[in-house]
């Protein structure tokens, strides 16, 4: 990051950056505590997810209004106006992400409190592994500034994609072949479809990262041409 002549302009953008990394820490910690309560049925686990989105809602709201302020009274342009773009949109990502933590925690919480013996056997922790990597390489990426490994993230994305649709087939085939599970089988949809969420928006975090550096909108590209985009030397 560069400096800039008035020290406290620095200082107030290295606090905003430095609140968005505690914010996606906490976001993470959401994310596995969701699924560790959903295989393992702890109840003080799922409890702790759901009760833990206030803070990241409080995160979202604390940061944006920063990002105003230094808008408003310090007027930035160039990089630091594309910083303070990025880090608006990258807080409504991991808000949306704790959103998706707090949906599994509340399915787990219907699953495990059911006492129906009709539950659908289905994994869901390959996608969650993937998605949640994901979201750690954007994060630390952004802690870095560094837009290296942003194909690595979009091409993981189309992998999360490929195991939610995987998964969303064994679910119908349950659903169709035993009615009794339908119930069930619909909950674990519906976090899978949170899992890939999750991916979805650690893939736009890294897009917005490399909008932040390199100056230019890579969201729709294609993998190929926002790798190219990357090396290419301004």
């Amino acid at each position: 990051m560069k400096q800039h002549l008035i020290k406290q302009y620095d200082a107030e953008l290295e606090a905003i950056r430095s609140r968005v990394l505690q914010m996606g820490g906490m976001v993470e910690q959401q994310v596995v505590k969701a699924l560790d309560g959903l295989e393992s049925g702890d109840a003080l686990a799922i409890e702790q997810v759901i009760n833990g989105d206030s803070k990241v809602n409080d995160y979202e709201v604390e940061i944006d209004e920063s990002c105003v302020h230094v808008i408003a009274r310090r007027q930035p342009a160039a990089a630091d106006l594309r910083m303070v773009m990025t880090v608006i949109k990258t807080i409504t990502d991991l808000e949306r992400i704790g959103d998706e933590a707090k949906n599994i925690a509340k399915k787990a919480r219907t699953l495990h409190a059911s006492d129906s013996h009709f539950h659908p056997q289905v994994r869901l922790r390959p996608a969650a592994d993937l998605a949640l990597d994901m979201l750690r390489k954007s994060l630390d990426s952004f802690a870095r500034v560094d837009i290296s490994g942003a194909g690595d993230v979009v091409r993981q994305d189309s992998q999360v994609d490929a195991e939610f649709k995987g998964i969303m087939r064994q679910l119908i085939t349950f659903m169709m072949e035993d009615p009794r599970t339908i119930s069930h089988a619909l909950d674990l949809l519906f976090m899978a479809k949170a899992i890939e969420r999750i991916g979805d928006h650690a893939k736009n975090i890294s897009e917005y990262l490399v909008y932040m550096v390199k100056g230019r909108d890579v969201r729709h590209v294609g993998v190929e041409a926002l790798e190219r985009e990357i090396q290419q030397v301004d």
